[in-house]
């Protein structure tokens, strides 16, 4: 089906759909959706493969030798969905994990290009969503093959035959032939019109917790990262780029760089500096001694006020785009807060990296990239080559989190890398990496409800204002009058059974210069703390347990209310009293097509500091593939999510992002982190996502949570511990110079 076909991306993520073919915003051409079946394509990439004696598809390749190997449609960012779809494919193809070899896919629309995200494009938790049911059916049909031309071999029914470890034996009469016997007469075959897939019960793989297929070279150092990337004849540089978003470089003094060992040349580009060294301290040496000059442009004086202050402006004043209307709003009490969410940056842990060789004839580019198609794209518009001169070599990534979604460091170590013969590696410092981060936007929302004189939901209303990411980075899947889903994702389709709402969406992007990007968990973080925080702020005010009060609002979503339950229960809920100054908070969702339930203890010191004590999440992600996966992905993401909630803030000041390092730019400690239980619901419900799941739960569970150890509502992140001191009296008037109050309430009619 295609996007013509009326289905909405969210509709289709939410549905867990698997077979939407997109069009490609970065190409502007339609691309064919990952086939389990022979593609026109196909050919010529099996034969850059090295020519294997039998590749059914884009994904398997089995050689003479017997050696299964998997092309991944997807990159590997630590999600571990290398570990995943290996076990996915060897589940059908009859082969054990043991016997996979992973490879990082070519950049190719034809053949790899995620149909939920419209392009060869890892992010959005989509990739077992995506790809569960079209890598099973390769396996099997591969398998298929595989018997089929073994049973011609022995004259025998091909039931009759069964497969394991990848050899097809024919019990009856005792033979057996491996996968490498049979590879060349199994190319030769029809493509079955139909296979047959195993029953779950019949599973010997999915849902199994195994160990990843990356995890020992990952341990003994031999995993490539992007950084790790070594070329004959290779120099290193790093850069330097204004500092205030949007400028552009003056004048350089090189002399004392040139003077320093090591330091080969000095580059330059229109908004940025690379010192090249033989090794990399020399270049930073290098980097350090240059005196620039820079021309700061329109973003001189800009402020984090300015923009926070612009948003609340653009809501109260600019037209708003109505992303779901149901029901009307009848009379009742009318009960408003206001929430803010801070600019945050992506810091993984892997800085940005790219290396590059350019000739007159082509580029060839080893990078780990979400996006090797875009990367491909840019570097072809820079160079001048065709697309076909450009080779890149994907790599595995030291962490994404939607950062490496972006093209920017490849468009500019392309830049720097075509002033010379060499091949060039461009390594940004961490410093540069936070300093010019593609952050995420910062949200204001004006959110309201109308309740009964029991509290109950009557109306449900959220005004939201931020910048668009999808609308600088995929405009063509924005709506037609103009909304971004994801603006509105598990808002405007709220887990809870609430008939009258409206959420609606007033755009006010960054000025130019400052470019705001996906982050880890994107709308749903959002959106989650905002409702959640708020259904809490509802339920203290109605003086119901926050439990009961979602309980009663989950009776037409079983699936949620599964996992509230499950939670609820593990964590020992409402069973005896806590110490002073000691809470635990609750939030629930449906993200990404999972259904999740998050519960934090904490406790808060006098001094207003937040200690994490215990962390419960309960999920249900539909068909489970990885056990081990799961309970790893949820406790990382939720971490990832409580870290940016208690310390993460990006901050501007004279057009400049001030933090710069992780003494700035604050991240939990080993000592610091909680104990996170993973309780997951059996479920044969399609896939759900997994990787933004934690994180866009946990701020909601975390703020409810401070909330019930100190009575102390916070709408705004990252946690403000000066509100948090246990004097009263210093406390209220901290809360009133924090322009904090209770929520305003007044008569709907």
């Amino acid at each position: 089906m295609s996007a013509a076909a009326g289905i909405s991306r969210r509709a289709a993520l939410q549905a867990g759909g698997l077979a939407l073919a997109f069009t490609w915003v970065g190409g502007g051409k339609a691309f064919a959706a990952i086939s389990a079946r022979q593609q026109p394509a196909d050919a010529a990439a099996a034969l850059a493969d090295g020519n294997p004696a039998f590749a059914p598809n884009a994904f398997i390749r089995i050689d003479a030798d017997g050696g299964v190997r998997l092309v991944m449609p997807m990159v590997e960012m630590g999600q571990a969905i290398y570990t995943g779809s290996a076990m996915l494919l060897a589940e059908e193809l009859g082969v054990e994990l043991d016997q996979v070899r992973v490879e990082h896919s070519p950049p190719n629309e034809a053949l790899y290009g995620m149909p939920l995200l419209g392009g060869q494009i890892t992010g959005g938790s989509t990739s077992t969503r995506g790809t569960y049911a079209v890598l099973r059916e390769a396996g099997a049909v591969a398998r298929t093959l595989l018997v089929g031309a073994a049973a011609a071999q022995w004259s025998v029914d091909p039931t009759s035959c069964t497969v394991a470890r990848g050899v097809v034996s024919h019990p009856a009469s005792n033979r057996q032939l491996g996968f490498g016997a049979l590879a060349a007469a199994a190319a030769k075959l029809p493509m079955p019109a139909k296979v047959a897939l195993k029953e779950p019960k019949d599973f010997k793989l999915i849902g199994l917790p195994l160990r990843r297929v990356d995890s020992a070279s990952k341990v003994d150092g031999s995993t490539q990262f992007g950084i790790d990337v070594r070329v004959p004849g290779m120099k290193v540089a790093t850069v330097k780029a204004s500092p205030t978003l949007g400028g552009v470089l003056a004048s350089v003094d090189d002399k004392a760089a040139r003077a320093i060992p090591g330091v080969l040349d000095v580059l330059r580009i229109k908004d940025a500096v690379a010192v090249v060294g033989e090794h990399f301290w020399a270049a930073k040496r290098g980097l350090d001694a240059l005196k620039i000059q820079w021309t700061p442009g329109q973003n001189a004086t800009l402020t984090t006020q300015q923009l926070r202050s612009a948003l609340a402006d653009a809501l109260a004043k600019d037209k708003a785009i109505v992303g779901k209307e149901t029901g009307k709003r009848p009379e009742g009490t009318l009960v408003q807060a206001t929430y803010d969410l801070p600019m945050l940056a992506h810091a993984t842990m892997e800085p940005l990296n790219t290396t590059v060789h350019v000739r007159p004839d082509g580029c060839e580019i080893w990078v780990g990239t979400q996006v090797p198609a875009r990367c491909v794209s840019v570097a072809a518009k820079i160079t001048g080559l065709a697309a076909d001169k450009v080779v890149l070599h994907n790599q595995y990534l030291g962490g994404g989190f939607g950062r490496r979604l972006e093209t920017d460091s490849v468009e500019q170590a392309v830049a720097f890398a075509r002033q010379v013969p060499y091949p060039l590696k461009v390594v940004w410092t961490r410093e540069e990496d936070i300093r010019h981060d593609i952050v995420r936007p910062m949200y204001h929302d004006d959110i309201s409800a109308v309740v009964d004189g029991d509290g109950q939901i009557l109306w449900f209303g959220d005004r939201i204002s931020g910048g668009t990411v999808l609308g600088r980075w995929a405009p063509a899947f924005m709506g037609k009058d103009g909304m971004d889903g994801d603006l509105i994702e598990c808002v405007a389709e709220p887990c809870y059974d609430l008939p009258n709402l409206k959420v609606e969406w007033v755009r006010h992007d960054m000025p130019s210069g400052l470019n705001v990007g996906w982050w880890r968990g994107v709308g749903p973080t959002h959106n989650l703390f905002v409702l959640e925080s708020f259904i809490d702020e509802l339920a203290q005010r109605a003086k119901k347990d926050p439990v009961a009060y979602r309980r009663a609002m989950l009776k037409k979503n079983p699936r949620t209310l599964a996992v509230l339950d499950l939670a609820a229960d593990k964590i020992g809920w409402g069973k005896g009293a806590l110490p002073p100054r000691v809470g635990r908070g609750v939030a629930v969702g449906d993200p990404f097509g999972s259904r999740v339930c998050a519960m934090v203890e904490v406790e808060v010191t006098p001094q207003g500091e937040v200690r994490l004590r215990r962390a419960v999440v309960a999920l249900d992600c539909g068909i489970a593939v990885n056990a081990s996966s799961i309970e790893a992905q949820i406790q990382g993401g939720l971490l990832f999510g409580l870290s940016a909630a208690l310390f993460s803030e990006i901050t501007l000041r004279e057009g400049a992002i001030e933090q710069s390092n992780f003494h700035d730019y604050r991240m939990l400690r080993i000592n610091e982190s909680p104990p996170v239980e993973v309780h997951t619901v059996r479920s044969s419900e399609a896939p759900g996502g997994l990787g933004e799941v934690g994180t866009a739960i946990a701020a909601p569970a975390l703020a409810n949570a401070i909330f019930a150890a100190t009575g102390v509502r916070l709408r705004a992140l990252p946690v403000n511990r000066a509100l948090l001191v246990q004097d009263k009296e210093a406390l209220k008037k901290k809360i009133a110079d924090a322009g904090y109050a209770a929520p305003d309430e007044r008569s709907a009619a």
